[in-house]
């Protein structure tokens, strides 16, 4: 790294932490993001391709071509996972190395909150990155594959039900696309199953779906899931899932084999020594206005893992995309000029959700659209914001090719091989104390 620069570290290569490297000056700072992952994925199309609507790689774009190109040339990557913060040190540790900072900015993200359930981390399916959507993919096609050859009626009852679990935008998506393939796939596919064997069921604890959005959202969600045949069950909450079996509060046991859990986020979790400063409800970081993590020194926090409170959002602004962006070039703003000019203000532009084809809901302040022509826009605004050229021509030829022949070659169970045993020296870190559980963590039940 250039000495003469002050040294920027951004942990996360989501919406926040790439619209941040992209805006920020690299003639005044050196750039580096810190991500697990090599790539960038475009999280609202993950039911897509655990649907079989798309394929991984076209929601996906490499970070370091982006690196190569544009306003992102002169940025760095460091794969790793960050789990430790040494503020008094300004170091950051993964499991290979340690990184300095001048200025560290947190956008980490979100995983799945399973609000303290024993045991559902392990055995239900979820969508927070691309490799979970695969999993989700294989179980979803590994069940039809498997009831086609079963002859008992209480096992290929289990196998043929599917139970998403949360109401939010991502459940609605990923039930009105199973809910397509029961209506139009099976019988073609699979003539050994008939349709209505197939159970979609949609189970949201409060008493209405997409509860972040209009009544007219909800209502009209509603009415689309069930031409879809999808059962949806309001008010029932969760409280376990034991051998193959949901396990209701009212007490209701229904035995599936494939369990959606799309009912929560909290922020990924992160140990910060050398301060008494803690992730707050939800796993979030409190900012003030202009993104500082209070209570900490040349430290930032944007996107899902930040809670930014003002008068209109109390517990914080939407985890969705667009505060995440709009925080990382706001922040990019202020730090280019070095000094903290500019305070942060959501912008809300609306929010919206699919249901299936020709199907879907927008809210715009106070305007609501439904129907193909909030299909069509909910298309076109995911077109826009998806990164890279060859992966708009991808999924737009994806999405066409879907809706006139309702085929797509992307049915594959592809599961990895096992890895072989290949050794790691990891790099030295302090002791560190054990994470939070998700118990530990209450995020808002019913947010996606």
């Amino acid at each position: 790294m250039d000495q003469q620069k002050k040294r920027v570290v951004i942990i996360g290569g989501g919406f926040g932490g790439l619209n941040l490297a992209k805006y920020l000056d690299k003639k005044k700072y050196d750039v580096m993001i810190v991500d697990k992952n090599n790539y960038h994925s475009f999280a609202p199309l993950f039911y897509q391709v655990a649907s079989s609507g798309l394929e991984p790689s076209g929601i996906t774009f490499p970070l370091r071509r982006e690196m190569r190109r544009g306003r992102m040339r002169g940025c760095r990557y460091s794969m790793g996972t960050v789990s430790v913060i040494d503020v008094s040190r300004k170091e950051v540790l993964t499991e290979f190395e340690k990184i300095p900072y001048d200025i560290l900015v947190i956008a980490a993200g979100a995983t799945n909150n399973f609000f303290g359930i024993e045991g559902l981390k392990d055995h239900v399916y979820t969508m927070k990155s691309a490799s979970e959507s695969i999993r989700t993919r294989n179980a979803v096609l590994y069940n039809l594959e498997r009831a086609a050859q079963c002859d008992d009626p209480e096992e290929r009852k289990a196998l043929l039900t599917f139970a998403v679990v949360g109401g939010g935008p991502t459940g609605v998506e990923i039930a009105g696309a199973l809910g397509e393939m029961k209506r139009w796939v099976i019988a073609k596919e699979y003539p050994g199953i008939r349709p209505e064997e197939v159970k979609v069921i949609l189970y949201e604890g409060t008493d209405r779906l997409l509860r972040t959005m209009s009544g007219k959202s909800s209502a009209d969600a509603l009415r689309d899931l069930g031409q879809l045949m999808v059962d949806v069950r309001l008010g029932k909450t969760m409280s376990a899932y034991k051998d193959g079996e949901l396990i209701f509060a009212d007490g209701e046991k229904v035995k599936s084999r494939v369990v959606i859990w799309t009912a929560g986020i909290v922020g990924n979790p992160l140990t910060i020594i050398g301060s008494d400063v803690k992730a707050g409800p939800g796993g979030r970081y409190a900012v003030d206005e202009y993104n500082r993590v209070e209570g900490l020194e040349d430290v930032y926090a944007i996107g899902d893992i930040s809670s930014h409170a003002d008068e209109r959002f109390p517990r914080g602004c939407p985890q969705l995309a667009q505060p995440a962006i709009q925080q990382g070039r706001c922040l990019a703003r202020n730090l280019n000029k070095g000094m903290l000019a500019e305070a942060f203000n959501y912008r809300d532009k609306g929010s919206m959700a699919t249901i299936g084809r020709n199907r879907a809901v927008v809210d715009m302040g106070k305007m609501h659209i439904s129907g193909w022509t909030a299909w069509v826009a909910w298309l076109g605004v995911h077109l826009v914001t998806l990164l890279g050229m060859r992966n708009k021509i991808v999924v737009l030829i994806n999405w066409i090719w879907s809706y006139f022949g309702l085929a797509t070659s992307l049915r594959m169970i592809l599961k990895p091989n096992k890895e072989p045993h290949t050794p790691v020296t990891p790099a030295p870190v302090p002791p560190v104390p054990a994470l939070p559980g998700d118990a530990d963590y209450r995020g808002e039940r019913g947010k996606d």
